[in-house]
């Protein structure tokens, strides 16, 4: 049977995978409980995994999980100082002009699970370039200084540019006409244990590309 994700670099200390579209990183609750996700799929692959950071379950793209708890101890200090370089592909409904911008605006996770801009949210930083205007859209190439959750998706909605397939933040009906989340996490920067810079890059993947080619 064909795994579900693609392994990209395999060392003792770390792997770097390939996370599909619609596979959850981690187990979750309620509704999801239920489904695969990556995390048990890399330990009956590989043995115990640590979680580094984390990419929605309908993103996809590069995700770095720890195989020692040292390297767990390395690689998420690594995220939270913000020494690791991450780009990622994001479509994004609307027209944006300027070549390239930053979104500086505190989130704070409501209840309902979705993020919001408000004054007394943790500080977040998303800087974006724009890569290609299309008829209705943008495409970008968006890095995170900070790391929330939803922080890509939570931005691009507060400057009126929701990415598109996003039905938790975009208008549901009219996001529902896209098969998925146009978010793909396509570069990743960072030093490992030894020292030596790593850095890879994947494209998007088929169900990315079929939805580009249609905007």
């Amino acid at each position: 049977m064909k795994d579900l994700f693609e392994v990209v670099k395999e060392t003792p200390e770390l792997l770097v995978i390939n996370k599909p579209s619609g596979l959850l990183t981690m187990p979750a609750r309620g509704d999801l409980a239920k489904e695969k996700h990556l995390v048990g799929l890399l330990h009956q692959k590989f043995g115990k995994v640590y979680v580094t950071h984390r990419l929605d379950r309908d993103a996809s793209g590069l995700i770095i999980f720890a195989r020692t708890a040292a390297a767990h101890r390395y690689y998420s200090g690594l995220f939270e100082t913000r020494e690791v370089e991450k780009h990622y592909l994001v479509v994004v409904e609307g027209k944006i002009e300027e070549r390239r911008g930053e979104i500086d605006k505190p989130l704070k996770e409501r209840g309902s699970g979705r993020m919001s801009v408000v004054f007394d949210g943790k500080k977040s930083l998303t800087r974006y370039s724009v890569i290609e205007k299309l008829k209705a859209s943008t495409i970008l190439d968006v890095s995170i200084v900070t790391g929330r959750r939803h922080q890509i998706r939570a931005h691009m909605y507060s400057i009126e540019h929701p990415v598109l397939g996003d039905r938790l933040y975009g208008d549901a009906v009219k996001q529902a006409r896209y098969p998925r989340l146009m978010l793909h996490s396509w570069k990743l920067k960072f030093k490992d244990m030894g020292g030596k810079t790593l850095s890879f890059e994947v494209y998007p993947p088929k169900d990315f590309m079929g939805v580009l080619k249609v905007l």
